[in-house]
């Protein structure tokens, strides 16, 4: 076994599910880092009608900067806004309608705290997959830590590093194939295939 820490992420790209879900991962969770902007923490990336869409958590600035005391600001109805965006997104998508009164629960009530709220995203994600992969949080932040760094992994910025078979997505054909979205993106278009999709992932 490996023992890897990673970042908490809203519902998080595919890459991070196939470290989450190896077998042979133990997953900490990282919970006392300081939080970085322009990352996953805060965003997921879908496939919309015109390309790659982000969808962004909006940040209370309390004077924190403590993940786990990151708070989220509803200032502005940004949970309106993503699903309506996603319904968008995916509406026409295979399976959404099969996943819609799950995922719309992560919409329903105002998490106070992102961390919560990202927690909360993989819980309903892992149900949709119908796994049940444990994982701890950590108890401090370490600049060296015991376990597999993963805390800059993954990268809004660069393009992924994992090597993914391309899947039908439901504006492919006139797009083409978007590599490493939200792993959302993969359950509306392949549904129960999804966690054998992921677990056949490799890292290039």
């Amino acid at each position: 076994m490996q023992n890897i820490l990673l970042p908490v992420f809203y519902l998080p790209p595919i890459s991070w599910f196939s470290e989450f879900l190896n077998p042979e991962n133990e997953v900490t969770f990282e919970q006392f880092e300081n939080f970085p902007k322009q990352t996953y923490r805060n965003r997921a990336n879908i496939f919309g009608a015109n390309g790659q869409l982000s969808l962004i958590i909006p940040i209370h600035h309390n004077g924190s900067r403590i993940y786990k005391d990151i708070e989220v600001s509803y200032r502005e109805d940004w949970q309106k806004l993503h699903w309506k965006s996603i319904k968008t997104a995916y509406q026409s998508s295979p399976y959404f309608e099969y996943y819609e009164d799950k995922l719309i629960k992560l919409y329903e009530e105002k998490n106070k705290f992102l961390l919560d709220l990202n927690l909360k995203s993989i819980e309903i994600i892992q149900n949709i997959l119908k796994t049940d992969k444990a994982h701890s949080l950590n108890s401090e932040y370490l600049k060296n830590p015991e376990q597999s760094n993963f805390r800059e992994k993954f990268s809004t910025k660069n393009p992924s590093d994992y090597d993914m078979e391309e899947y039908y997505q439901t504006f492919s054909d006139k797009m083409g194939f978007l590599k490493d979205l939200s792993v959302l993106d993969l359950i509306c278009n392949k549904g129960p295939e999804s966690v054998t999709y992921i677990k056949n992932i490799k890292q290039l």
